[in-house]
């Protein structure tokens, strides 16, 4: 007698219990310590960037070619410090949202359980990386007030696909420029070092984030889908354009004005920013959420 087909939902609840065991897995065999893994103890050496020259915001412009080396290692400093800040910002609010998602869930399954070392992960990264922008000199880095009340907006209410590409969103971006800087023997070691672990670690967030962003838009209609998509972008642009805090060209002893004129019409930095995302881009296509309203919003934080 023929066995019976195994049903749709059954097979997507066994490939989705199979990749949160493999994340499980990965987390028990693959973790660091960042508290006995980073150098904190050594003094800062400020003959070290902060992040690799080439993803500074002035790298390429005029201004840039009139500073000095020590004045473009103090920039990058403050930009990497920026871009940490930025990074703590926003897995604050990926943490509440893994959270509110998994409320009242089967805490015997690995997908509840794996949802929970993301977020203990997390909550390791912004420790690290508030530990880091403090040793590389820098204030307390926050974004603009008003992209602090969208993002506090945004966690309250995102759900489902929204929430998971945008968290896919923040943790790409942020994955290829620190791929870069953790190989850079010009960027200050304890820095490099808090890169590796992250770039680690999230290499399964994005792996769950992106099966989370698909499982979600299976049974999405079109105007589900149109709006999410819209809510995605602007939550990217205001990730994106959150990154460097203009306060950084003056606490590197720079000219503000003039610093910040240029960096907005940095073409090597737009171009660094949409290369770096192509990959993000063309998945964002696949599950057709690049859709006219949203390439507005991708094109003007320079992510297409």
């Amino acid at each position: 007698m023929a066995s019976s087909p195994v049903r749709p939902e059954t097979q997507d609840r066994l490939h989705e219990h199979v990749v949160a065991q493999r994340l499980l897995d990965s987390a028990a065999t693959l973790s660091y310590d960042p508290a006995t893994e980073v150098d904190w103890e050594t003094p800062l050496d400020k003959n070290f960037h902060g992040a690799s020259p080439e993803w500074s915001t002035l790298y390429g412009t005029a201004y840039w070619g009139e500073l000095t080396e020590a004045q473009r290692k103090e920039l990058t400093r403050h930009e990497a410090a920026s871009v940490a800040s930025t990074g703590i910002w926003f897995e604050m609010i990926l943490q509440q949202m893994v959270l509110r998602d998994i409320y009242a869930k089967d805490p015997t399954d690995a997908e509840f359980q794996w949802a929970l070392t993301e977020v203990a992960e997390e909550c390791r990264h912004s420790i690290m990386f508030a530990r880091g922008a403090q040793k590389l000199g820098a204030p307390a880095y926050r974004p603009h007030r008003f992209a602090i009340e969208l993002g506090r907006a945004f966690k309250t209410v995102a759900f489902g696909e929204a929430a998971y590409a945008a968290i896919l969103v923040a943790e790409e971006v942020l994955d290829v420029m620190q791929r870069d800087w953790m190989r850079d023997d010009r960027v200050v070691p304890f820095v490099r070092t808090i890169n590796n672990i992250h770039v680690v670690e999230e290499s399964r967030h994005m792996k769950f984030a992106r099966d989370e962003t698909l499982k979600r838009l299976k049974k999405v209609g079109w105007v589900r889908r149109q709006i999410h998509a819209f809510v995605i972008a602007i939550a990217s642009y205001v990730i994106v354009t959150s990154m460097v805090n203009r306060g950084v060209y003056a606490n590197a002893g720079l000219d503000r004005k003039r610093a910040l004129g240029e960096a907005r019409a940095n073409e090597h930095h737009k171009s660094m920013m949409r290369s770096s995302c192509s990959g993000l881009m063309d998945f964002l296509a696949s599950a057709r959420l690049l859709t006219k309203p949203a390439l507005i919003f991708y094109k003007r934080a320079n992510l297409i």
